[in-house]
């Protein structure tokens, strides 16, 4: 990236340079065909600075239209050579800045302007030449093939430079898409790197996890049903957390796109997880107005990990504190979940604080906001708004009856 933005500012001061160079040439050159006009034409001290101006100045378009600039240029030097007249002691029709002014911008419409309008500024100015430059007999046969010869020469040479520029350009691109193309197989082989250590750490623990929790009952002698309940409920919550392991490694192992064999949570799932909050000894209590199974599903994902995310941080930072819960699904998607001030300290979990900006961060990506701060009385509160369509919000719209646990 900062060779690219390095190379667009030197072609930046280059331009610039260019520019410069072509005012100081034009300068010049009017400088020259101003006061020596009256030696080549019969020009009255008043027209003199404008036909001067006619020669000169267009060679200025040389970098903005040089076909415009040619056009201007090859008109003037018609119109200058058949209404007005030459000295006696001059035989060209006109004076020679406008000739390499010509030649200039011709050569500049073979770098730049399209295949068709080079072959026409060609031949007219092969032809502009070719007849009414000077010459009887042998000379005048000479002129009408050694000018369109000569032009041509101009020509092909532009159209090499211009060929050789392309390439360079093309060069240049193509080794850009090669360098971004190691990037991203960098960044794939770097993905699938984290999915295999993901796997060989979290996925093979929470595995014995899952299977501790369900033989547990069978192992340990007098395990009591409130025990045998808490231990489903871990076993439960531990393969909620591998499947999503699971979907995220999946993630990171494919080229970008996600994986079809790991469905996402919708919206309506909120609801199951708050029951297996509930039954993970979080006191917590919901109402749910409008009907969730309408809402899209991105933005049924979105609503799913803010939930999560905020449930979790009721969990870590405020332990034993009760969880209110509001869903509104109308317009818009609205959820806020409060939860007071912790029963016991929370013990310090060091996740790096990256929850509040994850949420906003999912709220973001589908048009919405999330906002948390601290309630009047110590607890927490967040709210995130999620934007619905037209179609979805009619439909989310029609609530028969809360629904409250």
């Amino acid at each position: 990236m900062k060779q690219k933005t390095r190379g667009l500012t030197e072609r930046m001061d280059a331009r610039a340079w260019f520019d410069v160079f072509v005012v100081l040439a034009a300068l010049i050159l009017y400088s020259v065909a101003w006061p020596t006009l009256h030696l080549t034409h019969a020009v009255s001290p008043g027209a003199q600075p404008f036909i001067a101006a006619l020669a000169a100045f267009p060679i200025l378009l040389v970098r903005v239209n040089p076909a415009l600039g040619w056009a201007i240029s090859a008109g003037s030097a018609l119109l200058i050579a058949l209404a007005i007249p030459h000295q006696p002691n001059n035989d060209l029709p006109f004076q020679v800045v406008q000739v390499i002014v010509l030649i200039a911008l011709l050569f500049a419409v073979g770098l730049r302007a399209p295949v068709q309008i080079v072959a026409v500024a060609w031949g007219a100015t092969s032809l502009l030449f070719g007849t009414i430059m000077p010459g009887e007999g042998e000379a005048f046969a000479n002129a009408a093939w050694g000018w369109p010869i000569a032009l041509a020469a101009v020509v092909l040479f532009a159209l090499l430079v211009r060929w050789l520029v392309l390439s360079r350009r093309e060069l240049l691109r193509r080794e850009e898409e090669n360098e971004l193309e190691r990037a991203r197989r960098a960044i794939l082989e770097e993905k699938a790197r984290i999915a295999r250590d993901l796997h060989d750490v979290v996925a093979h623990h929470m595995s014995l996890v899952v299977v501790q929790a369900q033989t547990a009952p069978y192992r340990v002698e007098g395990v009591t049903p409130a025990a045998r309940a808490e231990f489903e409920s871990i076993g439960a919550t531990a393969r909620e957390a591998l499947n999503e392991i699971r979907g995220m490694l999946g993630v990171l192992r494919s080229d970008g796109q996600l994986p079809e064999h790991a469905p996402q949570p919708k919206a309506a799932d909120v609801l199951t997880l708050f029951d297996g909050a509930k039954r993970a000894g979080v006191t917590i209590d919901w109402t749910v107005e409008g009907e969730l199974g309408s809402v899209p599903e991105t933005t049924g994902l979105a609503l799913y990990r803010i939930a999560q995310e905020s449930l979790s941080n009721a969990s870590r930072h405020a332990p034993g504190a009760p969880v209110r819960v509001e869903i509104v699904c109308g317009m818009e998607l609205h959820l806020r979940v409060v939860n007071g001030p912790g029963a016991t300290p929370a013990r310090p979990v060091g996740n790096g604080g990256h929850g509040i900006a994850g949420m906003r961060a999912r709220a973001l990506a589908v048009g919405g906001e999330v906002t948390a701060d601290a309630s009047p009385d110590g607890g927490f509160e967040v709210r995130a708004r999620l934007p619905l369509g037209p179609a979805q919000a009619e439909a989310a719209a029609v609530v028969a009856s809360p629904t409250v646990s």
